[in-house]
């Protein structure tokens, strides 16, 4: 056996056994799920209120079965498909976070480097003039050339875990941005629909708006004839006239409202208001999913992005403990150099112009004023934060869930009730009507009426508008169904091995 070779198996022996040791600091634990049975104090209602129009069928939940990954299409509306469709392929927020995904993990792969020796290769040249006086050779001087040649390699023993660590947060952080990706899918997807949902709902106050205008003046049309035979005053016509007004003063207010509704969904699909000619999302292309799916509260934790996110940041936060521990510790490196050295380069390669050089180094930090000492208690406390905001993320996750149930009840129940408010005003203006026609009613009996009706014809599309998004609000806070999603490259999300 050669002598250059015992020392390098040697070292390579030691490098095995110092590395079969433990990384030091905590190893990480998924923090364990909530042992609550439900999301409200009280059992939600398993069916909703009915009401017989469009957005007021009865809602039924379903306890265990899951949600799909594309969760809009249970809207049955190829239109709001289509938009949610669009806005995946071109919204610039959704690019950028895949592109600072794919920035997280190859920042992990780079990390991971540190783990393998490193490895460089030279070569290089040399003609030097050297003067003999200098060896007390003489005046002359001497005209040589050097050649060399040689292989360097350099290898941090990852003794304590440091660098096992730092990979660990690396892929933490890949795992954080991973569902901050998902977060930013499921915000998207739901913007659209919710986006869409408005403008339906806009466009049906406007027609609602519009009739209630047709109806009015129609009823001015009846006061000026009846002032002109002497039945009714002045007053009372200007009256109805100041009323006609007033209601075709919220009919702007309406038409804005729609145009920067539609502007907000170009923007969603990445386009800008001129690009975006899409004909109005109206309440007939919208069907109320009749059956919903709902998790058991102990999945919850495993669906919601967000909350995925933060055990991501707590992961971080806990390697970030051991990283700043195996700081405290000594530091083991290896370095070997190989190379033949010769003034000609023929001479090069040959057996006396071989060098090589090994060396091992221990550096242990003795006194940094107390830097490393702080900054691990302050690793420490980043734990704490981690797994405080962690648990406030639960929190306000079953909160979402819980809130989103007891709307689907009780604006189901709304729904019911307005549609009847609605339909009894709707039958007490006819009244007013006639009789005003035929002269046995008074005006304000008939001023009221309208109002009442204008007012609950407005309301009752609210509620209806109010159903389909409590059906968002419900899928969003159950996560989505991200899982289940099949319209993503799954090269760019699925980094280190996330997907579940």
């Amino acid at each position: 056996m050669s002598a250059p070779l015992l020392p390098v198996r040697r070292l390579a022996a030691a490098a095995v056994l110092l590395l079969a040791g433990c990384a030091v600091g905590p190893d990480f634990a998924r923090p364990a799920p909530p042992t609550a049975d439900g999301f409200t104090r009280t059992p939600a209602p398993q069916t909703t209120e009915t009401a017989d129009i469009k957005g007021g069928a009865a809602q039924h939940l379903v306890a265990g079965r899951d949600l799909p990954g594309e969760w809009w299409s249970l809207f049955r509306s190829p239109q709001i498909t289509d938009l949610v469709a669009r806005a995946i392929r071109a919204n610039p927020d959704l690019a950028a976070a895949e592109a600072t995904l794919r920035v997280a993990r190859e920042n992990t792969r780079a990390g991971q480097g540190a783990l393998f020796p490193s490895i460089s290769g030279g070569f290089s040249h040399t003609r030097q003039q050297v003067s003999l006086a200098a060896f007390g050779l003489g005046n002359g001087s001497a005209l040589f050339s050097l050649d060399s040649a040689s292989l360097n390699v350099s290898y941090t023993l990852d003794v304590f875990g440091g660098i096992r660590r730092q990979v660990e947060q690396l892929d933490a952080q890949a795992e954080y941005e991973r569902f901050e990706l998902e977060a930013t899918y499921l915000t998207l997807a739901a913007n659209v629909v919710n986006a869409a949902i408005s403008e339906a709902a806009t466009q049906a106050q406007i027609d609602a708006t519009r009739e209630i205008l047709r109806l009015y003046r129609q009823e001015l049309d009846v006061s000026q004839r009846r002032f002109e035979l002497g039945g009714i005053s002045r007053a009372d016509v200007l009256q109805q006239q100041s009323s006609l007004a007033a209601a075709e003063a919220t009919l702007p207010p309406l038409i804005k409202q729609l145009e920067q509704t539609r502007n907000q969904l170009a923007v969603y699909l990445g386009a800008q208001p001129a690009q975006f000619t899409d004909a109005p999302v109206t309440f007939a292309s919208l069907n109320l999913p009749e059956e919903l799916p709902l998790s058991l509260p102990s999945k919850l934790v495993e669906q919601r992005p967000d909350i995925r996110a933060y055990e991501a940041l707590l992961h971080s936060a806990t390697a970030g403990v051991g990283i700043a521990t195996a700081n405290m510790l000594p530091n083991v490196s290896l370095t070997a150099g190989y190379g033949y050295e010769g003034t000609t380069l023929p001479l090069l390669f040959t057996p006396t112009g071989l060098v090589w050089s090994l060396a091992q180094a221990i550096a242990q930090p003795v006194f940094e004023g107390g830097t490393l000492l702080h900054r691990r208690r302050a690793a420490m406390a980043t734990v704490q934060v981690a797994a405080a905001q962690y648990s406030s993320t639960v929190n306000t996750a079953f909160k979402d869930v819980a809130n989103a149930l007891v709307s689907l009840d009780q604006d189901a129940q709304a729904l019911h009730a307005q549609l009847l408010s609605e339909r009894t005003a709707a039958e007490s203006l006819e009244v007013a009507r006639a009789q005003f026609s035929a002269g046995a009613g008074s005006y304000l009996s008939l001023l009221a009426a309208e109002q009442t009706f204008q007012n609950a014809r407005l309301l009752l599309v609210a509620a209806q508008a109010i159903r389909f998004s409590d059906t968002v609000a419900l899928f969003q806070a159950l996560g989505g169904g991200w899982w289940n999603r099949h319209d993503v490259n799954a090269d760019i999300v699925d980094c280190c091995g996330i997907l579940p």
